[in-house]
């Protein structure tokens, strides 16, 4: 290696240093926090298991923080995926919609599981590979999610006749 090249070498790495510091200085919004909003789901306990592991982290107020959710460009990405996952669904919200939106949020959970976008690959892979679901967990919440789904659909129908 030429002087030229070791001198370039150390400064790309003595500016890598100091830009990965900087980027540490840029705030991420609600890091570590969770609001305090909680519903508890009315489960089986193994159903509960299966969605604490694989659901909760992005679709509810109980997510967790590991400690590489504090250091950017990671604490962005989890930020930014943990409010667009709780803005989509929340189970924590659920005590403030009636049966029938949540029988709703249950059949839209289990044609994003079934279509397998749920949960996301980039969740899984490499960081949190135990959510991944198996045949077992999903006949599991495929009957917890569907449960009452006819007969919710059919009183929604006879609503919205009855009401023409």
């Amino acid at each position: 290696m030429t002087p030229r090249s070791k001198r370039a070498l150390r400064i790309s790495i003595v500016g890598a240093i100091v830009g990965f510091g900087a980027i540490q200085l840029v705030p991420v919004r609600d890091i570590g926090s969770n609001p305090p909003a909680r519903y508890q789901i009315d489960a089986p306990a193994e159903v509960v298991q299966i969605m604490k592991r694989a659901c909760f982290d992005c679709h509810s107020n109980e997510t967790r923080w590991p400690l590489y959710s504090r250091i950017a460009p990671g604490s962005w990405l989890m930020s930014r995926d943990v409010h667009k996952g709780r803005a989509h669904h929340n189970f924590s919200e659920w005590g403030s919609v009636d049966e029938d939106e949540r029988q709703t949020d249950r059949e839209n959970c289990w044609e994003q599981i079934e279509a397998g976008n749920m949960p996301p690959w980039f969740y899984l892979y490499p960081m949190h590979l135990s959510a991944r679901l198996s045949p077992a967990d999903k006949a599991l919440l495929k009957d917890y999610l569907l449960k009452g789904a006819d007969g919710s659909k059919k009183a929604i129908d006879a609503e919205k006749a009855r009401t023409k």
